[in-house]
């Protein structure tokens, strides 16, 4: 009886995810490889995690075909989603019998924080893909909430091939599952003087990409209100959270060689945190800071029938928790500010 290849095994079982090159680079060659029964399409964001994300770009390249495993400090998800669809429906056309089983069997997978895993859902909701590929996140963020949330765990992985693979094995034996997608409409009353836009430069999170003014001639305008809407997956904030999150992003923009690990990265969140008057927050602010001041939050239960969100007198934030276990298939959030 012949001795088992560790190595053999291991490379016939990679082959169940590598997508030809053809497939992935237009008008290139034809090649004849293994039809792969768990085809992956990888994101990762190599500046998530410190060094993490770096290197298991940098794993994931040497197992699978390269041109398969994309870094979106190098490239946008739209732009190599929409031009592999492209390719695909081409080389359907052209009688290509293996592109319609790569569409059918098509998986994702996005390593970074919350805000990219929404940056992947945003765009695969955008483009309408048919079938919507399903998306695996590895959390390679600070809080990991989403992932969490789906089973794949809350610590940074590791980035060796044995971890790799062992999370390849969990992409193809998990479940599907549906996440909902919510929709947000926000008024802020027209000052009288000047313009309520933000002071350029304001870079966003890719998250929220999708977050538009509406135009003067929609009926969702309201007359003296600047409106805009937008969309979210696992939570949206408001108040003192939104504020520390995004000194956060901005903070690690700035300087990314401060953000190594998890552990750093929290402290650093709960730094800020303090900053901003998390755990003093009765006596740094006045009430009129309080949120129940500023701004007025209706929740639509079901279509057309809103319900007021009630917000305590003392209110400094709305976090993730009001919205995450909240949700309901597609609604909408009327904020009024």
């Amino acid at each position: 009886m012949a001795a088992n290849d560790p190595e053999s095994d291991s490379e016939n079982f990679l082959k169940q995810f590598c997508i030809p090159n053809y497939i992935l680079v237009p008008d290139s060659e034809r090649e004849f490889l293994p039809e792969p029964t768990c085809p992956i399409l990888v994101f990762i964001n190599s500046k998530s995690g410190g060094q993490l994300g770096g290197d298991l770009l940098v794993t994931y390249r040497s197992l699978l075909n390269k041109n398969q495993v994309v870094d979106l400090l190098e490239e946008a998800p739209d732009t190599v989603l929409h031009r592999l669809y492209l390719n695909l429906e081409k080389l359907k056309l052209n009688g290509d019998e293996l592109s319609p089983k790569i569409q059918e069997r098509l998986r994702i997978i996005v390593a970074g924080g919350d805000g990219t895993a929404g940056w992947l859902l945003g765009v695969v909701s955008d483009l309408k893909l048919s079938p919507p590929p399903p998306i695996a996140t590895v959390p390679l963020g600070t809080g990991n909430n989403l992932p969490f949330s789906f089973g794949w765990g809350k610590k940074n992985p590791g980035t060796d091939r044995r971890a790799v693979e062992s999370f390849l094995r969990q992409v193809k034996e998990a479940k599907e599952m549906k996440i909902d997608s919510w929709h947000i409409l926000m008024r802020m009353r027209a000052p009288a003087h000047g313009s309520c836009d933000p002071i350029a430069p304001l870079e966003l999170p890719h998250s929220l990409h999708a977050f538009n003014r509406v135009a003067s001639t929609d009926t969702l305008n309201m007359e003296g209100c600047h409106t805009f809407r937008g969309g979210f997956w696992n939570y949206f904030s408001m108040g003192m959270d939104a504020q520390v999150s995004y000194a956060f992003h901005s903070e690690r923009k700035s300087n990314p060689e401060k953000f190594k690990n998890q552990l750093s990265n929290q402290s650093t969140y709960a730094k800020l945190g303090c900053t901003q008057g998390w755990f003093c927050a009765s006596l740094r602010h006045p009430s009129s800071r309080n949120i129940s001041q500023l701004a007025k939050v209706k929740i639509m239960k079901k279509h057309g029938d809103h319900e007021w969100l009630d917000l305590p007198i003392s209110q400094r934030y709305i976090g993730d928790l009001y919205f995450y276990f909240s949700a309901v298939e597609l609604p909408l959030h009327d904020i009024e500010c």
